[in-house]
């Protein structure tokens, strides 16, 4: 008899302990008018809210003490939880979208200015320093250009073949130009063009700019590129859905405190940090290779600087073709006699006159650069960005529990720690999806990997080594690992159809395939945006040219 009752005191003075923790005189029922006030803010009817704190056996999110939330009301607050911390992750990856679209569209911008004043400086300087050697072939150097862009947009289209079938069409169609009183089928031709290697008629020039441009064309590109991968990557994580377990954690941690009568108790702080570190853990396993693509794209910037840079190269292009026709002009009677010695001595074409004496050699300046300094400001900028940006994935948590979760501003009795007002004291679990085995907020499942997120972990790896290859100067395959159908995932954005077509000179290319389009830059986006932005959409310049380069005529 006296065991039980002091088992009956022992359970009173328990009880009295749990009503003096939510800050009550024990015993007495307390009123829910704070909770409806802010149940009212939010939205909601107030005519299901209890006016006084009720049994809460039938909560299944938040403990069943005495509490002021019906069924009704939780099922509410938990969906209201689950949104407002989709808004959070939408907010931030938005910002870094924009961030990184900006970067994008400043360096594609730049760039594209630099290859369009080349074009510029020779439609304007050619017929005055060359004469008919250009104007009668101006449509070559037009159509170089157009493949020139193709090449920097992303399309199927190897520079280095590009290149040559450019100068052997220049070196066929200036020999028959330097040549008039000489009849030139196309077999001599043939025969001309095949001994081209080894008679070199526009001296290094062509070495040169294939040298230089295949480096300068590949580190700008590619570095454009990664700034549209790494966009990408957040849009397409930024979709994916939080798991039932993180809606249920979520909705303990900010709104449980409110049923269960204590509303001005804010969350502790390790107690978020737990609870958003289970509930992003597939994300924060993007952070290694997100960090090597931004390494990589600040590494490849060094490759815009100096004679063989990015910038000087590009912007340069058209004072190798003045170097390589005035080579040809000076080694003309020379390299006659050698096509002569190797192909045979031709007709002499009755029609045709003799050829004029008089050599016009063209003598160019470079083209006018922009402002001194500008890519190196737009260097600076970017690298000071991608740096801030480079924990983004691990501190996600952190940076929704400081800006979207009312938390505490320390760890003491005052705070809610999923139960109750008072200090939290389990440990902060690591970041990543290997560290939630223990999670004591959030029930994570390791065994089972986000399989959109392990996709886009996959694309930063190809960019990265993309960008590792571009910056020893060479090109590698880019395929989409996507399997978004879309046409706008990670390295889509330029279609087959539009830039992987090629005419070349036997007719169908044995070139490999190497799509390197855009990303950021697709055409959907694009002409979305084209309207609403005052920035050009580099795509819809893409258009004309493919085109361009697909219904081009063989030329001789």
């Amino acid at each position: 008899m006296e065991r039980r009752a002091r088992g009956w005191w022992l359970l009173c003075a328990a009880a009295a302990l749990a009503a003096c923790a939510r800050g009550d005189p024990a015993g007495k029922s307390r009123s829910c008018g704070k909770v409806r006030q802010i149940y009212g803010a939010k939205g909601f009817s107030l005519s299901d809210v209890p006016q006084a704190e009720i049994s809460g056996e039938h909560l299944r999110i938040c403990p069943q003490g005495y509490t002021c939330c019906t069924s009704e009301m939780e099922e509410n607050l938990a969906n209201r939880s689950r949104a407002e911390l989709e808004a959070g992750l939408r907010d931030s990856s938005r910002a870094l979208q924009t961030k990184l679209a900006t970067q994008l569209r400043t360096f594609d911008d730049h760039f594209q200015r630099l290859l369009n004043g080349s074009e510029r400086t020779l439609q304007d300087a050619f017929p005055g320093a060359f004469g008919n050697l250009y104007t009668q072939n101006s449509r070559a150097f037009r159509d170089l250009y157009a493949e020139l862009r193709l090449y920097y947009r992303g399309a199927n289209l190897h520079l280095e073949e590009a290149l040559a079938e450019f100068w052997a069409r220049l070196l066929e169609r200036l020999f028959k130009q330097l040549h008039p009183q000489l009849q030139l089928p196309d077999d001599y031709l043939d025969c001309l063009g095949k001994q081209a290697e080894a008679l070199r008629p526009f001296g290094e020039a062509p070495r040169e700019l294939r040298l230089r441009a295949t480096r300068a064309f590949v580190a700008a590109r590619t570095f454009v590129q990664g700034l549209g991968v790494a966009g990408e990557v957040v849009r397409k994580v930024a979709q994916v859905p939080l798991s039932a377990e993180c809606s249920r954690a979520i909705m303990k941690l900010v709104y449980c405190a409110h049923c269960l009568g204590v509303p001005g108790a804010r969350p502790c702080p390790d107690y978020c940090r737990n609870v958003l570190k289970g509930c992003l853990a597939n994300q924060a396993d993007l952070d290694a290779e997100w960090r090597n693509l931004l390494d990589s794209m600040v590494l490849i910037t060094d490759k815009f600087w100096g004679p063989s840079g990015a910038e000087n190269v590009i912007s340069s292009v058209h004072m190798w073709l003045a170097e390589a026709i005035n080579a040809l002009q000076d080694n003309k009677d020379t390299l006659t006699a050698k096509v002569i010695q190797g192909c045979g001595n031709p007709k002499v074409n009755p029609q045709g006159t003799e050829p004029e004496e008089q050599r016009r050699r063209g003598t160019l300046e470079p083209q006018e650069k922009p402002p001194s300094g500008a890519l190196e400001k737009l260097v600076s900028e970017a690298k000071i960005q991608l740096r801030d940006v480079q924990d983004f994935w691990v501190s996600l948590p952190g940076t929704l529990c400081s800006e979207r979760v009312a938390m505490s501003s320390a760890s003491d009795d005052r705070c809610w720690n999923g139960m109750t007002k008072g200090r939290y004291l389990p440990e902060v679990m690591g970041d990543g999806l290997a560290n939630q085995i223990n999670n004591p907020e959030v029930e994570v499942d390791i065994t089972k990997p986000d399989m959109t997120i392990r996709q886009q972990i996959m694309q930063l790896k190809i960019m990265t080594n993309r960008l590792r290859s571009a910056y020893g100067g060479k090109d590698v395959d880019f395929q989409d690992a996507s399997d978004d159908g879309s046409g706008s995932g990670s390295g889509g954005g330029c279609p087959d159809d539009i830039c992987g077509r090629r005419v070349s000179k036997k007719g169908s290319s044995s070139r490999t395939t190497a799509t390197h389009a855009l990303p950021g830059l697709s055409e959907r986006e694009g002409q979305s945006s084209a309207a609403a932005s005052p920035l050009r959409t580099p795509l819809l310049f893409l258009l004309p040219l493919a085109v361009l380069a697909a219904g081009r005529p063989r030329w001789r």
